[in-house]
């Protein structure tokens, strides 16, 4: 979800260059309306009450390989990002309803407070940017650019949206060298956040735990979403990237051979880790109005991605674009999973997709290592390492300070935070 706020103020002496907000991977409202006819849309993500029910009802998708996109199993409906407040509603509270205002649910607040921020410092909402991301934003930055006067366009990305930007800045080199003046990144998996998203292709993701979870989203539910979700795969672990140590799937395995039986610890790289997600996912299916679909390990999207980490890997920082990387430090976060135990094994690997993970942890902010987000392979202007969670970076005071310091809405800024410099070298990749 991008959303762009032309930065117009007649009472300001200072013109604003514009500001376009680019969320990540489930970071903006959906909606269900029915094709070809009127009535109410139905907000299917985020919603607290009836969640898992709507969920798989209406988002439950396939992938079409000939679009590169997820296609809903409901033919008779359509999935919508709305473009409610010029397109800010949907990245600002994901569950907008009086009953989540009315207990401030911070786990749904998501650019909400930075939006706020934006606000107060003299920016004005503008118009939004949905669907067919790599050519509407193309047309998008056009616009802004030409519509301010000819001021450059600054980008704020959060988690997979810098991934997005990343891509479109490879394909689309010379168009991010005209238009984009600066791109602030928060939170990036930049090689992938294997230890979250290789659990998330084989058992599925939980956003809430205890007795809220049963208010929320089910991890199967989720599972079956995920297996055929383009942006999962893309946030695997890059195989080419020099991991400190590298991030590995471990699998208690039984074996059985000449009536004699051994327990083993399995391990499996980036690189090898196709083969357990194939063998996994095998038996993966889903029940959908009465009949039975089939989600094993999806490997046209497997080859999309691979595709898609090699444009990663290619993408170059136009000279003249000033980059800045903020990511989340002092928070375990998941690096390597383990499935199974000595003394309770997997004999089958089928039996993984129903078990729960165990997982070790690095530093980071609890999604994204630190690794791997400061890994962005870019010459930046800064790279600051905050103490926080990932979605917490966006409602971060000392990353609003910096924000508005980078911006030149504010000259000074109170750093309680690790921060590097132009003359540290680029992460190489």
């Amino acid at each position: 979800m991008l959303c762009f706020c032309p930065c117009f103020d007649e009472e300001l002496e200072l013109e604003l260059e514009p500001v376009l907000l680019i969320s990540g991977i489930g970071g903006s409202i959906l909606t269900c309306k029915k094709k070809n006819k009127l009535g109410f849309d139905t907000r299917v993500w985020i919603r607290i009450l009836l969640a898992d029910l709507e969920f798989k009802k209406k988002l439950w998708s396939l992938y079409n390989p000939l679009t590169g996109y997820t296609e809903t199993l409901d033919k008779d409906t359509e999935i919508v990002v709305p473009d409610d407040d010029y397109g800010l509603y949907a990245i600002d509270i994901l569950d907008p309803s009086a009953f989540v205002k009315c207990i401030h649910l911070q786990e749904v607040y998501y650019f909400h407070d930075m939006i706020d921020m934006l606000l107060g410092c003299g920016y004005k909402k503008g118009t939004t940017l949905i669907d067919k991301l790599m050519e509407d934003l193309k047309v998008k930055l056009e616009t802004a650019y030409k519509a301010s006067g000819g001021r450059k366009v600054n980008i704020i990305s959060h988690s997979m949206g810098g991934l997005l930007v990343m891509c479109f800045m490879s394909l689309h080199h010379e168009v991010f060298s005209k238009y984009v003046s600066k791109w602030i990144c928060i939170g990036c998996p930049f090689q992938g956040a294997p230890g979250c998203i290789n659990d998330s292709l084989l058992t599925g993701l939980q956003f809430v735990e205890g007795l809220e979870s049963f208010f929320f989203v089910s991890r199967w539910t989720m599972h079956q979403l995920l297996v055929e979700c383009p942006s999962i795969y893309e946030m695997l672990a890059n195989p080419d990237f020099n991991w400190k140590k590298e991030p590995e799937i471990q699998v208690w395995r039984k074996q059985s051979k000449n009536e004699k039986s051994s327990i083993e610890l399995e391990s499996y790289g980036p690189v090898e880790s196709n083969t357990l997600f194939r063998e996994a996912l095998r038996n993966n299916e889903l029940t959908y109005d009465g009949n039975t679909v089939a989600l094993p390990f999806n490997f046209a999207i497997s080859r999309w991605a691979a595709e898609t980490r090699q444009v990663l890997n290619n993408a170059k920082l136009p000279d003249g674009v000033c980059f800045y990387n903020i990511y989340g430090i002092s928070f375990d976060t998941p690096f390597d999973v383990c499935y199974g135990s000595k003394e309770s094994p997997i004999e089958d690997l089928s039996e993984i997709c129903h078990s729960m993970p165990q997982y070790s942890y690095v530093d980071g902010d609890e999604t994204v290592s630190a690794e791997s987000a400061k890994a962005d392979g870019f010459d930046a202007v800064e790279r600051v390492a905050i103490a926080a969670r990932h979605r917490e970076l966006l409602s971060d005071k000392t990353v609003f300070k910096h924000i508005k310091k980078w911006l030149g809405v504010e000259q000074k800024v109170n750093i309680h935070s690790k921060t590097s410099r132009v003359s540290d070298e680029p992460v190489s990749q």
